[in-house]
């Protein structure tokens, strides 16, 4: 039975880490949309407001799970995992593109390791540390060869989206110690909980519930967009990650962020971009990186001469 549950997991790791990506990946197109009628500020609030009303509409029961003392590291993987992300995104968006912004977001796993080992004191195996610079190198080469850089692009920006996968790489390791015991569902539900009443109040400061604002068309369609990103991209993938970060590891499920960029230039391609050969080389890179990173060495068996020896 337990061997039947262990490959399991295995499988549905894979499946989670797929989902993830597709999710993940159409993100950057919806918060480009909205931005086109939110300010950062009211898009980042937006996005964790509506995600969490969803969150607590399905699984407000779910909270009773957390014990008192586990609700501080729930909120330190609210701020770290969610909160502040989320701003730092969306701004970072007014001044670089979403290729450039994918790509920064690949070093999840990357930073993954450097806090592992810094904070927690985790070592990574030498073919985790190849996988993820293999993925890397990938990730750089997708999009340096498809992003087309303007003048009025600000790479003083791409700091923001760095500091942000700083916070998502510490929260991986917050989740896997000290809340591995709490369901995905409880996790997430908890998070966005504590997160409401401040993103209550960011919108309240943004002026987003003013007459003026709200009957805005522009702002009406982009709230459209940002519901997608808050249900789907938010809340429901939230709860997927959370369950992939307990049934994996660290490196593995922060893997995710390599596939991203190549989920977001196939928006792209639908918006009228062009793919090159270079492009689909750059995502073969990506895919084997992400497979070295989790490649398990496998156990030779002894052959019947060996065991006749024992």
């Amino acid at each position: 039975m337990q061997k039947i549950l262990a490959m399991d997991h295995k499988q549905l790791k894979w499946i989670y880490l797929v989902a993830l990506s597709l999710v993940w990946g159409s993100s950057f197109i919806l918060i480009k949309k909205g931005l086109l009628g939110l300010t950062p500020l009211q898009l980042g609030a937006l996005r964790t407001f509506l995600a969490g009303i969803f969150l607590l509409l399905i699984g407000a029961r779910s909270l009773s799970k957390i014990k008192k003392q586990q609700w501080k590291w729930i909120a330190v993987s609210a701020f770290l995992g969610t909160f502040f992300p989320a701003f730092l995104f969306a701004f970072a968006e007014l001044k670089i593109n979403s290729a450039i912004v994918s790509i920064l977001n690949s070093t999840v796993p990357i930073l993954s390791i450097v806090f592992g080992f810094l904070i927690f004191k985790i070592r990574s195996t030498k073919k985790q540390v190849t996988g993820v610079a293999i993925g890397l190198i990938g990730s750089i080469l997708l999009v340096s060869s498809g992003a087309k850089m303007n003048d009025s692009q600000n790479l003083i920006y791409a700091f923001l989206p760095l500091v942000a996968t700083s916070m998502y790489a510490i929260n991986v390791h917050v989740i896997k110690r000290y809340l591995q015991d709490i369901p995905a569902l409880s996790i997430t539900v908890g998070c966005f909980t504590v997160l409401m009443i401040p993103a209550t109040l960011v919108l309240l400061f943004a002026d987003f519930f003013t007459a003026e604002s709200l009957n805005d068309s522009s702002t009406q369609t982009a709230i459209g967009y940002i519901a997608i990103l808050s249900v789907v991209g938010t809340g429901i993938a939230k709860i997927l990650f959370n369950r992939l970060v307990q049934i994996s590891n660290p490196v593995f499920s922060t893997s995710v962020t390599y596939l991203i960029p190549v989920v977001a230039f196939g928006w792209g391609i639908l918006d009228g971009e062009q793919f090159g050969f270079l492009q689909i080389v750059s995502g073969g890179i990506i895919l084997l990186g992400v497979y070295m990173a989790n490649r398990k060495k496998k156990i030779k068996k002894p052959t019947l001469k060996e065991s006749a020896l024992k």
